[in-house]
């Protein structure tokens, strides 16, 4: 039985992480740093640099500067486009050192996966926000942010501690994104068609549709 909690808690901690660091990977870093420099958990060996003051202070200066960058109308928008090339490859590499020194094979499948979890959690939340951002109202950008960040520290807590939980919850979150994420790139493409067309001075043309046009009045007869 303790052999099956061990493999639950790797892959667990291979969906967590992954995930997780898509949405926020400065939190990631934080709280695993501070959980295993605190003996909260013990680090896998090829995450235990984590634990260092130095990494721990670096990720505690970049969550801080990402906190308030997050809550920016538009500033959120730039700060997601340049971290997709910071937080993918990063979920990968945190997912294959999760599973320690178990052979480059696994550790290769293990990235693989952390990776596409952390691509897809990118993804989602970069259009979610990109969306949110068509609204001058500043308060649904500030609940999100603040929504992602505890989703964040729930997703490690869980991991750690309740690794069963997390990998139905991860099996869940891979469901949704595979249904979310088509519907939300249409979204952004017709929204990007519609600031190019105003770019341009375009103004949309309207579509009939069968009410409108069952609306019309008939064709009088020609008068005799």
């Amino acid at each position: 039985m303790e052999q099956y909690h061990d493999i639950v808690t790797l892959i667990a901690l291979t969906l967590g992480v992954g995930w997780a660091s898509g949405i926020n990977l400065y939190a990631v870093v934080l709280m695993l740093g501070l959980m295993g420099a605190s003996g909260g958990m013990t680090l896998p060996p090829d995450l235990q640099v984590l634990a260092n003051p130095l990494v721990i202070g670096a990720a505690g200066l970049m969550y801080c500067t990402e906190f308030f960058a997050d809550k920016v109308p538009g500033v959120d928008t730039g700060w997601d486009a340049i971290h997709t090339f910071i937080r993918i490859p990063a979920g990968a590499m945190l997912a294959a050192g999760a599973v320690g020194d178990v052979g480059p094979a696994l550790e290769i499948a293990a990235g693989l996966v952390g990776g596409g979890m952390a691509f897809g959690a990118h993804a989602a939340k970069a259009g979610t926000r990109l969306m949110v951002n068509t609204s001058p109202e500043p308060v649904t950008n500030w609940s999100l942010s603040m929504a992602e960040d505890a989703a964040v520290f729930g997703a490690i807590w869980a991991t750690v501690y309740h690794p069963w939980i997390m990998l139905g919850v991860s099996l869940v979150l891979i469901v949704l994104m595979i249904w979310l994420l088509p519907k939300l790139f249409r979204v952004i493409a017709r929204l990007f068609r519609g600031i190019a067309a105003r770019l341009r001075g375009e103004k949309p043309v309207p579509t009939a549709t069968p009410s409108s046009t069952s609306e019309q009045p008939a064709a009088l007869p020609p008068a005799a």
